[in-house]
């Protein structure tokens, strides 16, 4: 039997194909035991995009057990739920989640780039500084101490959220 995290985020996109996909692995790579991360859409495109992938491996980060998947598909309800992009943050999340925190991480989705090779694998790089930048905050932040004063805690995610590498 898996135990169960003691404290899980729900990184939240419209399609989870790329920013929330990210988001899940880095976190996941970069948390210690107890914190967990999970990704999902409201409308899933039913893939990771493979520029997401190959940046990943690029950067030693596990990719293995990513796929896009819906939020009605997700193992458990999150403690706290971070949506990465517009679409997502105006969103109301699944009844489930129940009396969820939430804080929105605006990213440019890199899926939209246009331009050379270059110019979209950079778009790619960008999205994943800027995420890696945030979730380093994230997981630097006094968690036990924060729980305790949810309202805190949102106002401290938020702020994360205003952060560029």
């Amino acid at each position: 039997m898996i135990a169960q995290p003691a404290y899980m985020v729900l990184f939240l996109c419209t399609g989870n194909a790329c920013r929330s996909i990210m988001a899940e692995a880095i976190f996941n790579h970069l948390a210690p035991a107890g914190l967990r991360a999970m990704s999902a859409g409201s409308q899933p495109v039913g893939r990771v995009h493979p520029r997401t992938l190959a940046l990943l491996a690029r950067q030693r980060v596990p990719t293995e057990r990513l796929r896009s998947k819906s939020w009605d598909d997700l193992p458990a309800a999150p403690d706290f739920v971070i949506t990465l992009c517009d679409t997502a943050a105006g969103e109301s999340c699944p009844a489930y989640f129940g009396p969820v925190l939430r804080a929105h991480w605006g990213v440019e989705d890199p899926a939209r780039a246009a331009g050379s090779e270059a110019e979209i694998d950079a778009a790619f790089l960008a999205a994943y500084r800027i995420l890696r930048a945030r979730i380093e905050a994230f997981l630097a932040l006094a968690l036990a101490e924060l729980r305790r004063d949810p309202a805190r805690f949102t106002v401290e995610v938020e702020r994360i959220g205003t952060l560029l590498p």
